[in-house]
């Protein structure tokens, strides 16, 4: 039996194809290299109608929240649908269902997304929540992330902690780190220094330390970046 699409699901449908641009989807598929297609709407487009379409179709428990957000993400045929159930995880009036139930459903996105337009807003922001919500239980998955194969997920657990300044956990920082140090994969050498460099605008002196301790160990895109703000 078809799995019943649900009325926000079809609104977000309809709406990105009005908006379509198949001048514009050409281009992002091609600068995204994404096998998906594109409808070709814009970051501003695409936020204004999931605002407006999230509030006319309220959604009245957290099971019909991650029904909605896998059917989006996993029926998706156009990469802004995704785009769009990435909003949905971490919209504001869904707050409260950021928590450890919905660690499964962001490791799916995750893998099966397996790229930084995807992984990162989810890494940042919703994983990122529950990280706050629950800093015990989460940090003990975050350092099994940074240990695993699956690259994305190494990539998450470095860039969780991303909008928390002076609440990061350094160890947990590190911890997730130092597994990557030697990859000499471009998005995780990035992400390393991506973190270090947000980490920089709270307290510069001590990235500088850590970048100077592991000079031998850190490559030299993680090292610029970590330290272009200082």
């Amino acid at each position: 039996m078809a799995e019943p699409i649900y009325p926000l699901t079809a609104a977000i449908r309809h709406a990105l194809a009005r908006e379509a641009n198949p001048t514009r989807a050409a281009g992002a598929q091609a600068y995204m290299k994404s096998a998906m297609p594109y409808r070709g709407v814009s970051s501003p487009v695409l936020k204004r109608l999931c605002r407006e379409l999230f509030a006319a179709h309220p959604l009245t428990s957290r099971a019909e929240w991650r029904a909605v957000t896998l059917q989006l993400w996993r029926g998706a045929s156009y990469r802004e649908e995704r785009y769009a159930a990435i909003g949905l995880v971490g919209a504001k009036a869904y707050a409260g269902y950021r928590t450890l139930a919905a660690v499964p459903m962001l490791e799916e996105m995750i893998v099966t997304g397996a790229w930084w337009d995807y992984v990162d807003p989810l890494a940042t922001h919703p994983l990122g929540d529950v990280l706050a919500a629950h800093p015990a239980r989460m940090s003990a998955v975050m350092r099994r992330w940074a240990v695993g194969a699956d690259m994305w997920k190494r990539r998450a657990s470095i860039l969780c902690q991303i909008r928390r300044k002076r609440d990061t956990d350094l160890r947990l920082l590190y911890d997730c780190i130092e597994p990557s140090l030697a990859d000499r994969e471009f998005f995780i050498r990035k992400a390393i220094g991506w973190a270090l460099r947000q980490y920089a605008w709270t307290d510069p002196r001590e990235v500088a330390r850590y970048v100077k301790a592991h000079a031998k160990r850190l490559s030299a895109l993680s090292a610029r970046e970590a330290l272009k703000n200082i």
